[in-house]
């Protein structure tokens, strides 16, 4: 990495402060916070201690930055982008600080200097628990691509004090552990006791007249808590632009009940604050179906009211218009979760502010944008009517009024349809009653996007097929992206050195510039280094998987890898399917010609999650028996690699020659694993789904191991009737596979504890595992052949990483910004 410049260390404060980016300076500072922050000196100083003083004099780095991007917004009239997300994967912070600030090399020195191996610090840091997959990893894309293009923004969330869990792997099943990502300190974080707002939950509402007779509600509430707020700064690449994640932690009003103390209940004494903190205190993954989902309810509203609140805050601080607010704020709504702001911003501005109904709701209207990440139907969120308005009485009655508002504009434009009013309804009363939060979101926001243009057209033609009838001009597509400088320049150093030394580095910032590496595909001295640098990696990857699991596995072999959430529509089983097809023709004849191939696995399953949790065991038993039969020794290898988050990613990404990517076709939303992989030179075998779609246009069809059915001929097959066991009776292969599953050959005999997974697909297989198999088994001994000619496995993989600048998070910002938000760059200038 290229050393700060002179300009830079002038500009940055280099006469002595703790903004001195001179080697002197940081060596300096760094002491300093050794002694003064962390209390010790070096002969004493453990591990943590080091890690610690590094982080905060990086961290001095960037609240200099904050500072300097925060006094030039106040000055301007500018538009805030605010990204509103129940989840953000942020990943280490350490590393990723020192290459946005371009001072990798010269902190790598000083830790030199202090005798300080600086890769131990880096491993000691915590992975933050903030984010659980590829929604919360999107948004930390978001907000890098933000800072980097100089867009004003602030990422609002939730500080979870526990994580979704960390995941150990006993006897092949999986075992969740807290996540205690915070105790040994966060340094990155910078609490503000003093920015703190009341959240009302339950009681009940009062209507009255006010002063010139106007109608007026007030919400008596039941319980408030507070929420306080937690700042990180977020630089950019080489720019001075740092923005701010702030993200809110719930704690009681009053924390300690003197009265209940002096009677002797010491319980009660204690017990607001036990309740006000559970709301924040742990993050449930998206596919847990938690009884009485009221805690999650109260999360996303905790969150969302605090940050609404503090815009509003900021707004009038700065003298700001209430009228004008859409002017000067941007919401984006990453998903659902945070949806419920629609209700409370019309609370905020009707009942807090005294603003009449129609000004507030063209505010609002014009205020908010709504990102869809889900196709499927259980996954829109929903709420049990009984239980949002015992919560939220006052949101209930301004819902209604949405509702009636909005429905009659439904019957004036469709009249006497009254299916289409049912269906469009914000209420759900086909049953139970729900609050259907994908419809709030949709009316309530001036812009409704996808995040891929298979997913977005599917919204309009099904999911949301009456809304975009109605308000077609509402909808866009906003294909997802991810950060070069995460997964490429910080997970992938050789390979980014390597691209640089040919083209410039003009890439991490404009990865469409990627494409000259085109030239060089049929370069044979560059294929060499390509090829080494790919093997160096797979040895990186190997060490890591043998300490962490045991396995020694070949680097020479193909390295073939699945990590994502652990769900039945991203068909890992089908990877198992086909395994245990190679392993039984390899039984049948072992004279069987397959080339080397290790099979890595990483995700998690919700904790409640029967068949996820079944699938990661039968990988582990499959794993157990083909690992230890001498018969495929050298020829198959199976790792499940346990706990995957985005510290374990920076080694798996790189490591991968074949990219899986078989979810199917329709279900999958768009997929940012797959960018990754890709970008990285890792070859695709996929469906047509979600980007992968786009993938296969950018790189070439012939450089993606295409397979399955359609997303349309998947719904055709399922409209007509999807019989599972005609497949199965008509392929003697799968027959042989399930065979082997069902006869307890993987389970030491025991022919029940695979039966629930077995008797899903033989009756039911929703995802069309067997529709798919003969067509994956095919495209997967192309893999085969392809690999064997290493010459045009390297130009293939060349190609994907030249061809990849297309799905950079920095586009699809821009997108947003020209497309949704009306948002310009702020430059920033320190001296």
């Amino acid at each position: 990495m290229a050393k700060v410049s002179k300009s830079s260390k002038s500009a940055a404060g280099g006469s002595g402060g703790r903004s001195d980016m001179s080697l002197a300076g940081m060596r300096r500072t760094f002491r300093e916070h050794l002694l003064y922050t962390q209390g010790c000196f070096p002969d004493i100083a453990d591990k943590n201690d080091l890690y610690m003083a590094f982080a905060y004099t990086v961290r001095d780095l960037l609240l200099h930055r904050w500072i300097m991007t925060m006094e030039k917004l106040s000055r301007e009239d500018v538009k805030i982008v605010s990204y509103l997300s129940a989840e953000f994967l942020l990943g280490p912070h350490l590393e990723n600080n020192l290459i946005n600030l371009g001072v990798y090399d010269a902190v790598r020195e000083v830790a030199e200097a202090e005798g300080i191996d600086i890769q131990a610090l880096f491993d000691q840091e915590e992975e933050p628990g903030l984010g659980n997959g590829g929604l919360g990893r999107l948004a930390a894309c978001y907000l890098d691509s933000l800072a980097t293009l100089e867009i004003p923004s602030i990422g609002y969330g939730i500080r979870y004090e526990f994580g979704i869990f960390d995941q150990e792997i006993k006897d092949g099943w999986q075992v969740e552990r807290t996540d205690q990502w915070l105790r040994s300190g966060n340094p990155w974080e910078i609490v503000r006791p003093e920015i703190t707002y009341h959240v009302n939950f339950g009681g009940h509402t009062e209507h009255y007249k006010d002063g010139q007779g106007r109608f007026r509600v007030r919400w008596v509430p039941h319980r408030i808590v507070k929420g306080v707020a937690y700042d990180t700064p977020i630089l950019g690449y080489r720019v001075n632009t740092c923005n701010l994640l702030r993200l809110w932690k719930a704690e009681a009003v009053e924390s300690f009940e003197l009265a209940a103390f002096n009677v002797g209940d010491y319980y009660r004494a204690v017990d607001e604050k036990i309740y006000s903190e559970n709301i924040t205190k742990v993050l449930y993954p998206n596919d847990e179906q938690i009884q009485g989902k009221e805690l999650r309810l109260e999360q996303q509203y905790l969150f969302v009211s605090c940050s609404l609140q503090d815009m509003l805050r900021i707004y009038k601080l700065f003298g700001g218009e209430l009228d004008r607010f859409s002017y000067h704020f941007a919401i984006q709504l990453n998903d659902t979760h945070p949806a419920i702001g629609v209700a409370e911003l019309m609370r905020l501005l009707v009942d807090e502010n005294g603003m009449d109904w129609e000004a507030a709701w063209d505010i609002t209207r014009n205020t908010f944008g709504y990102t869809n990440h889900t196709l499927l139907p259980e996954a829109l969120e929903k709420w049990s009517f009984d239980l949002f308005a015992g919560l939220f009485p006052r949101h209930m009655e301004i819902i209604f009024e949405i509702n009636r508002r909005f429905l009659e504009e439904v019957q004036a434009r469709f009249p006497g349809d009254e299916a289409r009013l049912a269906r469009m309804s914000l209420i759900d009363e086909s049953g139970e009653r729900y609050v259907r939060m994908a419809h709030l979101a949709c009316v309530g926001s001036h812009a409704i996007n996808g995040v891929a243009e298979l997913h977005s057209r599917l919204l309009k033609e099904d999911v949301l097929s009456d809304f975009y009838e109605m308000m077609p001009e509402k909808f866009s597509n906003k294909t997802n992206g991810v950060t070069p400088r995460r997964f490429m320049v910080l997970s992938n150093p050789g390979m980014s050195r390597l691209i640089t030394d040919k083209i410039g580095e003009s890439w991490i910032r404009e990865p469409e510039d990627l494409r000259r590496l085109e030239q060089f595909a049929d370069d044979a001295e560059f294929h060499e280094k390509w090829r080494m640098t790919k093997l160096e990696n797979k040895k990186n990857l190997a060490r890591l998987i043998c300490e962490r699991t045991g396995i020694e596995i070949d680097p020479y072999s193909i390295f073939d890898i699945q990590v994502k959430r652990i769900h039945e529509y991203k068909r890992q089983h089908l990877n198992v399917l086909h395994i245990i097809a190679l392993y039984n023709r390899i039984k049948q004849n072992p004279a069987y010609d397959v080339y080397p191939r290790t099979f890595i696995f990483g995700g998690k399953a919700a904790p409640g999650y029967f068949i996820a949790k079944r699938i990661i065991k039968l990988i582990n038993s499959v794993a157990d028996m083909v690992n230890n039969d001498r018969d495929v020794a050298g020829r198959i290898k199976i790792v499940f690699f346990p706990d995957l988050n985005v510290k374990n990613a920076k080694f798996i990404y790189p490591g991968a020659d074949v990219s899986e990517q078989i979810s199917t076709a329709g279900k999958e939303a768009s997929g940012t694993g797959n960018m990754k992989f890709a970008m990285n030179g890792a070859l695709t075998i996929g469906t047509l789904d979600g980007a992968n779609i786009e993938i296969r246009e950018e790189v070439g069809a012939e450089n993606f191991f295409l397979f399955g059915l359609t997303a349309e001929e998947v719904m055709s097959l399922q409209r007509n009737g999807y019989r599972p066991m005609e497949y199965y009776q008509g392929n003697p292969e799968i027959q042989g596979v399930i065979e082997r599953i069902s006869s307890g050959y993987f389970s030491n005999g025991d022919k029940d504890l695979f039966k629930p997974l077995v008797d899903s697909l033989l009756f039911h297989d929703t995802f069309l595992l067997f529709a798919d198999f003969a067509a994956y088994l095919d495209a997967q001994k192309k893999v085969d052949e392809a690999y064997r000619d290493h010459e045009r496995w390297t130009r293939m993989s060349i190609l994907n990483s030249a061809r990849m600048g297309k799905f950079s998070s920095d586009r699809a910002i821009r997108e947003y910004c020209n497309d949704i938000w009306g948002v310009k760059p702020v430059h920033i200038d320190l001296g």
